[in-house]
């Protein structure tokens, strides 16, 4: 009896560890991607000022494909930030997410090339990971 009963915690921990890892797993999905170039606009905003952190610029890129219209060639569409409210959002999903801090050098400099990967769950977005490329 003792022996089923240490089985059944062990099978019992292992299907709540599952579970759990399951969960985590689908909180982090993939939920989109983009490329943007970034130009002397995406470093600036709407009044220009000059802007000095990287979710800044990468929220301008964004207000200015969606909102404005300003594209430079080497911008993707991307349906998630089209929302206002996502965009508003983006300081937080960087912070949850990763950015070298060498790569935000490049992207303040302009003249970049930025991969965003968006992950969250459904189209709730939790985070964002950024690669740059000159």
């Amino acid at each position: 009896m003792r022996r089923l009963s240490n089985f059944a915690r062990a099978a019992l921990i292992g299907a709540v560890t599952a579970f759990g890892l399951a969960g985590a797993a689908a909180a982090q999905d993939q939920i989109g991607s983009y490329s943007a170039f970034i130009g002397w606009d995406d470093l600036h905003n709407s009044n220009g000022v000059r802007l000095g952190a990287a979710w800044q610029v990468l929220r301008q890129d964004r207000a200015n494909y969606h909102r404005f219209g300003i594209r430079q060639a080497g911008d993707d569409w991307d349906p998630f930030f089209a929302s206002i409210e996502n965009r508003a959002a983006m300081e937080r999903m960087i912070m949850n997410g990763t950015i070298e801090p060498s790569a935000a050098q490049i992207l303040l400099q302009g003249g970049a090339t930025v991969f965003v990967r968006i992950y969250g769950q459904g189209n709730v977005g939790n985070s964002i990971r950024v690669t740059v490329s000159r």
